[in-house]
């Protein structure tokens, strides 16, 4: 039986709690929510219905007046308290935005 516990991800975590909308592609159905932690790879995000694993989302989520979207797909559920989402699409504008502001001292988040 695999370890669950062990660490999977490619880069820190920063806590970060943001408003999001998650839209699961392609039905289109959309979602409001908030994040709880975003690294460069990806968020987990805090929803009493989270969408099935697996599935592909675009994710926009905003900090001090700018916004960040990307495309990912649902890496892990916590069926009544969340899911993980992977990017796997995110332009170069994008990546740097976010980029920019997980480099800002915590106590701004």
């Amino acid at each position: 039986m695999p370890d669950v516990t062990v660490e999977r991800r490619n880069s820190p975590r920063y806590a970060m709690v943001l408003a999001a909308e998650v839209v699961e592609l392609p039905r289109g159905a959309r979602m409001l929510a908030r994040t709880s932690d975003i690294s460069r790879s990806g968020c987990y995000v805090d929803t009493l219905n989270p969408v099935p694993q697996g599935s592909r989302v675009r994710i926009r989520f905003t900090h001090h007046q700018e916004e960040f979207e990307a495309i990912g797909s649902v890496v892990y559920v916590s069926q009544g308290l969340g899911m993980g989402i992977k990017f796997s699409d995110v332009s170069p504008e994008e990546q740097t935005r976010l980029d920019r502001w997980l480099e800002e001292p915590p106590w701004e988040f």
